[in-house]
């Protein structure tokens, strides 16, 4: 799935950061907004999808990482994609360290801490985004 999304992103990359700016702006540029963004979301939602069903709850780590360094950083999407992959090593490698370390001899699936940790934290953005369209 890596082999068909990385072409993707990468190709697409300019198209996201001109919808970042907002829909009139992206149409502006001469984006088609309702097709472009049709073709993404599909396209993503298969590879998460994939992602998710062939490495389990790990997979949270591909997308909680990107948050996390949009949060900390403002860059494009091209650098965005590097930043994030980076970013989900040291979150997968931290998860690790802390599953092997949280009751020792005996060790809890990395799985586990990635989906509760992910869980969590997607559903405070979710709720953040809900309170600022609210307010």
């Amino acid at each position: 799935m890596l082999a068909i999304a990385l072409p993707v992103a990468v190709r697409f990359a300019r198209v996201l950061d001109a919808l970042v700016l907002g829909e009139s702006t992206a149409i502006s540029l001469g984006i088609a907004v309702p097709r472009m963004r049709l073709l993404l979301v599909v396209l993503m939602a298969l590879c998460t999808g994939a992602a998710v069903a062939e490495t389990g709850l790990v997979a949270f780590v591909g997308l909680v990482a990107p948050h996390l360094v949009r949060r900390t950083v403002i860059v494009t999407h091209g650098a965005l994609l590097i930043l994030a992959s980076l970013a989900g090593g040291v979150l997968l490698l931290a998860a690790d360290v802390i599953s092997r370390s949280l009751m020792p001899p005996q060790e809890l699936p990395v799985g586990l801490l990635t989906g509760i940790v992910g869980g969590v934290y997607l559903l405070v953005l979710l709720h953040r985004r809900g309170e600022g369209r609210a307010g």
